[in-house]
């Protein structure tokens, strides 16, 4: 037989994150109960709120949890697949929820506009991210999706997986960005070859790639600025 977890309802009725959420509400709890409130059990030695506690000591803080994987995530002791994944969903949840909040209405004027709206968050991310950013006629932001997390120095992107966002919303246009880890923005040859393949499945769409961005530590370089952008 296995080890028995401790889990949440073995800790006194006024201590377990579950009811207290329920009585005085998400509020009232701590980044490490709510977390634990996720995952559920914790581990032969401690319960799902002190594997909570742990899992912010790993990370740094809550502010830097959203940068875990799949892999950071495993490597946490009592931590399997499942609870990863858990997690993993809640930070993606989180992200688009923040993303609709914080993007939707603003006007994008020029690559400065679209730089700044990601450039403190994707400066620091170790792989790769490309997402696409969703405009109308009018340039009005509509939303932004993340289509790929790749590795080090490359972002594997279809232009399925650009476009499709773009066509369930109508979009008129999109704006193309993702970091380079290194923290120079310049635009790396493969850089060059993707954007002209996504450039040309737009034109086949009816979608202009308006640029594509790319974000380094504090500095971004716009393929448009540039004259990188076939027109």
């Amino acid at each position: 037989m296995g080890e028995k977890r401790l889990t949440i309802k073995e800790l006194p009725l006024s201590e377990r994150p579950r009811e207290r959420m329920i009585k005085e509400g998400a509020a009232a709890l701590s980044d490490a109960d709510l977390l634990g409130v996720l995952l559920r059990t914790g581990t032969a030695e401690e319960t799902a709120v002190q594997l909570g506690e742990r899992i912010l000591l790993a990370a740094g803080s809550l502010a830097e949890l959203p940068r875990f994987g799949l892999d950071e995530f495993l490597a946490i002791k009592g931590m399997g697949p499942a609870k990863a994944v858990t997690l993993l969903a809640a930070i993606e949840l989180a992200n688009r929820l923040s993303s609709r909040s914080r993007y939707e209405s603003l006007t994008i004027s020029s690559p400065a506009d679209a730089a700044g709206l990601v450039i403190e968050e994707m400066r620091h991310y170790l792989r790769e991210h490309f997402r696409v950013l969703l405009l109308d006629t009018k340039n009005k932001v509509l939303g932004m999706e993340e289509i790929s997390i790749g590795s080090l120095n490359t972002s594997l992107v279809h232009p399925r997986e650009v476009f499709r966002p773009a066509i369930r919303k109508a979009c008129a246009s999109v704006i193309l960005i993702h970091n380079h880890p290194s923290g120079d923005p310049t635009p790396s040859s493969e850089d060059i070859a993707v954007t002209r393949r996504l450039y040309e499945a737009g034109r086949l769409l009816g979608i202009e790639v308006l640029d594509h961005v790319v974000i380094g530590d504090g500095r971004f370089v716009s393929f448009r600025e540039k004259g990188l952008l076939k027109q």
